[in-house]
C-alpha cells in the first residue's frame, strides 16, 4: 500500500523515476575462458545463454560476458575503457580468488599498489584487479561505499 501511494505520489509531482541499470556488457575474446575466470573470482558458475554470452547475477545486475565472434557477430571484442566496481561484504575472500587467479593490478592508484586491499582517500577499502582481456576491475568493502550521494 505505501508503495503505491508513493508512486502516485511520485507521478502527481512531475517525478519520473530513474531507470536501474539490468545488464553490464564485459567484452571477451575466449568465452569458455572468461566464464571460468569469472567464476572462480565472483565465486559462482553463472549461465551460459548464447555461444558467446555467459551471464552473472551479480546483486540483480548481470554481469554479461559476451564473445561477439562466437556470437556471429563480424567484430572483436576490446576491454572496456574504464573499470568496474563491484561492492561485496566479503573482500578478503574475494581478494584471495583473485590472486589466485593472477588477476591483482601492478599499477598504482591513489599513491597505493591498485592491487593491494587498503583504505583509499576517501574512506573505500578495497583493491583493483584486472580480466584476462584487459578490462578493470574494483572491489570494494560494501561497509566503506562511497556513492557521492548526501
Amino acid at each position: 500500500m505505501v508503495a503505491k501511494q508513493k508512486k502516485r505520489a511520485a507521478k502527481k509531482s512531475g517525478k519520473a523515476k530513474t531507470p536501474r541499470l539490468f545488464r553490464m556488457i564485459v567484452p571477451v575474446s575466449d568465452i569458455e575462458r572468461a566464464a571460468q575466470f569469472y567464476g572462480e573470482l565472483l565465486g559462482a558458475p553463472g549461465m551460459r545463454v548464447s555461444p558467446g554470452r555467459h551471464y552473472f547475477d551479480c546483486g540483480g545486475v548481470i554481469l554479461a560476458c559476451f564473445n561477439p565472434r562466437a556470437d556471429g557477430d563480424n567484430w572483436d571484442a576490446r576491454p572496456l575503457p574504464d573499470h568496474i566496481y563491484f561492492a561485496t561484504g566479503e573482500l578478503a575472500a574475494v581478494f584471495v580468488r583473485a590472486q589466485k587467479l593472477g588477476a591483482l593490478s601492478a599499477e598504482e592508484v591513489h599513491g597505493a599498489a591498485a592491487g593491494a586491499m587498503v583504505k583509499r582517500p576517501w574512506g573505500e577499502r578495497s583493491f583493483y584487479a584486472q580480466d584476462p582481456f584487459g578490462t578493470k576491475l574494483c572491489f570494494v568493502d560494501e561497509k566503506t561505499l562511497f556513492t557521492g550521494r548526501r
